[in-house]
C-alpha cells in the first residue's frame, strides 16, 4: 500500500443497512491532512489493495471540496462509489468534474435533501442518492402508514437515506417505501421498544449456530457463528461458568467453552436458546454494529500470534456495550464472567492495555475524523495504522 497516501488521510464509517436488516454497503468518510490534496489514482490504489470479493461495497465520502474534486477528475473507474454533496455542485470545477467522472464510468452517488434534487442535465451523472428527508415529508408519510396507505411519490424509492431517527421510519422506508438502505441506524429508538426485558439472542444465528452443530462442522466455524451474536457469546460463557460446570474451572473464551461442551451438548443447549429467541430483525443492525466494532477493536490492537489473546480482545470490543442490551450496569453484567481483569478495565474503567483500541474503534464509527485523531493522538495509536485495520476489518464484514 502507498504509505504516503495512507498516511495522510483519516478514515471513518457508517455502515448502511438494507430491507434485510444487514449490510449492504459501508460509508467512509475521507479526511485529507490539513484539506490538502491526495493523489486519487494512489488513494484508489490504496484502498483497493485491502479490500476483497468479502468487502462490503464502499462508498467513498469526502470531507472536503478539494479532495472531491481531485477524485472526480482523475480517480479511475472501479467498483466503489463516491459521493458527491449537492450543494458542492455550485462550484464549477467540482459541477464540470462531475459531468467527466460520470463519462469515464465513475459511480457518483448524489447527496442532499430529497427536494434538492438537481435538474437536468447533471441528474444522469448519478446512479443513486444519498437523502435526507425534510420534517414535514417524513411526518406525512408515516401519517400515510399509519392509516395503512401506501406512501405517496414523495419517497423516492430505491434511493439511501441517512438521517433516520426513529424505528417507525426506518420500517417503513425499508419495507413499504422500498429504500435501497438506511444510513446509520436508530439504534436508541429500537432499544427503547424492549426496554422492560433484556434483549434475546437473534433466532437466524441460533439456528445457523445449531446447523453448523448437525452439519458435524469444527469448532473454528461454529465458534465464528456464536461470535456474531453477542448475547448469544455471553450466554454461552454464562452457561458453562454456571455451577453445572463449574468443576471444569473458569472459561473465558467462547472456543474454550466449545472444546468443553462437545458437539451433543452444545446443540442441545442451541434448542433451548431458539426456543425463546428474539425475532424482532431490526435489533439486528445494533448487534451486528458491535460485532464490527469488535472485529475492529481486535485489528487495532496488535496481538501477535497468540490466539488466545486476539480472543480476549474481540470480546472486549463485543461486550462493551452489552449493558444497552441487558439494561444493567456494565460492570455488574462482565463481572459475572471469569473475563480478564482487562475487558473489565478498558469497557468499565477506559482504562488498561485494551482501552486505546476499544476508544479508536468507537471513535471511527461516524464522520467526526478530528476526534479520531485526537483519540489516536493521545494512545500513540498511528493513523496510517488505524486506516489500514479498518479497512481489514471490513473484510468478510457481509455475510
Amino acid at each position: 500500500m502507498t504509505q504516503s497516501v495512507v498516511g495522510s488521510i483519516t478514515l471513518g464509517y457508517r455502515p448502511l443497512w438494507n430491507r434485510a436488516r444487514e449490510l449492504e454497503a459501508v460509508q467512509l468518510f475521507v479526511e485529507a491532512a490539513q484539506g490538502g490534496a491526495i493523489d486519487a489514482v494512489h488513494l484508489v490504489a490504496a484502498l483497493q489493495e485491502l479490500s476483497s470479493m468479502a468487502t462490503p461495497q464502499l462508498l467513498l465520502s469526502m470531507h472536503n471540496k478539494r479532495l472531491l474534486s481531485d477524485m472526480l477528475a482523475h480517480a479511475p473507474a472501479g467498483d466503489y462509489w463516491i459521493e458527491v454533496r449537492g450543494e458542492w455542485l455550485s462550484e464549477p470545477d467540482i459541477y464540470e468534474r462531475t459531468q467527466k467522472a460520470h463519462a469515464r464510468g465513475l459511480k457518483l452517488v448524489w447527496r442532499g435533501a430529497l427536494e434538492d434534487w438537481p435538474k437536468t442535465p447533471l441528474q444522469a451523472c448519478f446512479f443513486l442518492r444519498l437523502l435526507t428527508l425534510a420534517p414535514l415529508t417524513a411526518a406525512t408519510a408515516l401519517q400515510e402508514a399509519a392509516a395503512g396507505r401506501q406512501p405517496d411519490g414523495s419517497i423516492a424509492p430505491g434511493q439511501i437515506y441517512e438521517e433516520v431517527q426513529s424505528r417507525a421510519l426506518a420500517d417503513l422506508l425499508l419495507d413499504r417505501a422500498g429504500a435501497l438502505a438506511i444510513a446509520g441506524w436508530p439504534s436508541e429508538d429500537v432499544l427503547h421498544a424492549h426496554r422492560h426485558q433484556p434483549v434475546a439472542p437473534d433466532g437466524e444465528v441460533i439456528r445457523r449456530a445449531g446447523k453448523a452443530v448437525d452439519d458435524d462442522q469444527s469448532m473454528e466455524q461454529i465458534e465464528a457463528v456464536v461470535r456474531e451474536e453477542p448475547v448469544l457469546a455471553y450466554r454461552f460463557l454464562s452457561f458453562t461458568n454456571s455451577a453445572a460446570m463449574a468443576g471444569r474451572g473458569g472459561i473465558e473464551s467462547v472456543r474454550h467453552g466449545l472444546m468443553m461442551l462437545g458437539y451433543g451438548a452444545l446443540g442441545r443447549w442451541l434448542a433451548e436458546q431458539g426456543a425463546h429467541a428474539a425475532t424482532d430483525i431490526d435489533l439486528r443492525p445494533v448487534k451486528a454494529q458491535m460485532v464490527l466494532r469488535a472485529r475492529l477493536t481486535e485489528h487495532l490492537l496488535d496481538a501477535g500470534a497468540e490466539d488466545g489473546l486476539r480472543r480476549e480482545v474481540y470480546l472486549c470490543g463485543l461486550f462493551a456495550e452489552l449493558d444497552l442490551l441487558l439494561h444493567e450496569p456494565l460492570g455488574q453484567v462482565l463481572n459475572r464472567l471469569p473475563l480478564s481483569e482487562r475487558i473489565y478495565a478498558a469497557a468499565v474503567k477506559r482504562s488498561g492495555p485494551y482501552a486505546p483500541a476499544l476508544q479508536a474503534a468507537r471513535a471511527m464509527e461516524g464522520d467526526d475524523t478530528p476526534a479520531l485523531r485526537a483519540v489516536c493522538r493521545a494512545h500513540g495509536i498511528g493513523v496510517e495504522e488505524a486506516n489500514r485495520q479498518l479497512l481489514r476489518a471490513l473484510v468478510g464484514a457481509r455475510r
